[in-house]
């Protein structure tokens, strides 16, 4: 628990003083009244008191004002609250390797259908765009509110030679600090989601793009495609095309993202599900002033019977 007003606080102190003060005036009423009464005629004239019971509705008024002191520092809480502004990227490889049917009914294939159910199921005020890559990279889909246009777009890819992930990160960077520049302020949070299966065999180095991530601040998930006994068939050759784990991992954990690995097309679906779920919220302190306000309100109510009860006056 933190607090947006912890200065006010220093109100606590007062707390000791006035235990202190209550248990002044209760020794100088004890001694009052020796003073001017008979002590073994005292049981006789005098009713009853309640004796320690006397001080609950004491005790319960001072919790009451700890409690609200508290209560008047502004306590708050960190939540999981949604985030419903945000710029998504979605990267995804086109080299001829991904046209292997490890994956069912073929790499790219289960890619684009897990592509277009992700963007499908982000927020309606999230940006996302769209980058494919070969032997270089291309922004397919600027970032956009228009899902539906982002989605159209996945369908129309097409496979090339090469595999440029440096490219495809940098790309992502350009789209979005075009975006940025147009928001002026107020810039909403941003994440690139790269899917391939290779190694980056062309362009800028993946140690280039992931600095430059960082330096931006933008996370970069990866999700490595395929299984290790992959084939592709090529001009009637074939060709081993195992995915390639080691550079997307090192992408993902150098710029503050998450590596996945989807060798299937169900498994590839709930990757999807986690990042929307990762990128649809965020944490935020949330003041909870009104749970003290309430606590302090039933102790004094409390504290009020209690003295009603035994002493038959309020505090």
């Amino acid at each position: 628990m933190t607090f947006l007003s912890p200065g006010r606080l220093w109100l606590l102190a007062l707390i000791p003083a006035l235990i202190v003060a209550y248990l002044l005036v209760q020794r100088q009423r004890k001694r009052s009244a020796q003073r001017f009464t008979n002590p073994a005629l005292l049981a006789n004239i005098a009713p009853r008191r309640p004796g320690w019971r006397r001080h609950i509705a004491a005790g319960l008024f001072m919790a009451a004002m700890c409690v609200m002191i508290v209560g008047y520092a502004r306590p708050a809480s960190v939540v999981k609250v949604p985030r419903e502004r945000a710029t998504i990227m979605v990267a995804i490889d086109v080299s001829l390797s991904m046209e292997a049917t490890d994956v069912a009914p073929s790499r790219v294939e289960a890619a684009k259908t897990a592509a277009k159910t992700f963007v499908q199921s982000l927020p309606q005020r999230f940006n996302v765009g769209l980058i494919s890559f070969a032997g270089n990279a291309a922004a397919v889909t600027a970032p956009t509110l228009d899902h539906q246009a982002v989605t159209d777009a996945i369908d129309q890819l097409q496979l090339g030679k090469g595999t440029a992930i440096g490219e495809a990160v940098f790309t992502c960077l350009s789209s979005i600090r075009i975006l940025d520049a147009r928001a002026n302020h107020d810039l909403p949070p941003a994440h690139i989601v790269l899917m391939s299966d290779g190694d980056n065999t062309q362009g800028r180095s993946v140690a280039e793009a992931a600095s430059a991530a960082r330096m931006a601040k933008v996370p970069v998930s990866t999700i490595a495609f395929g299984t290790p006994n992959g084939t592709v068939t090529i001009d009637g050759d074939t060709y081993p095309v195992p995915p390639s784990t080691t550079t997307l991992r090192t992408l993902a954990a150098d710029t503050g993202g998450t590596a996945y690995q989807a060798q299937a097309g169900g498994q590839l679906s709930e990757v999807y599900q986690h990042i929307g779920h990762s990128l649809g919220y965020t944490t935020q302190r949330q003041e909870t002033t009104s749970r003290y306000i309430f606590a302090a309100l039933l102790l004094a109510l409390a504290a009020g019977s209690a003295s009603l009860l035994w002493s038959g006056r309020l505090p």
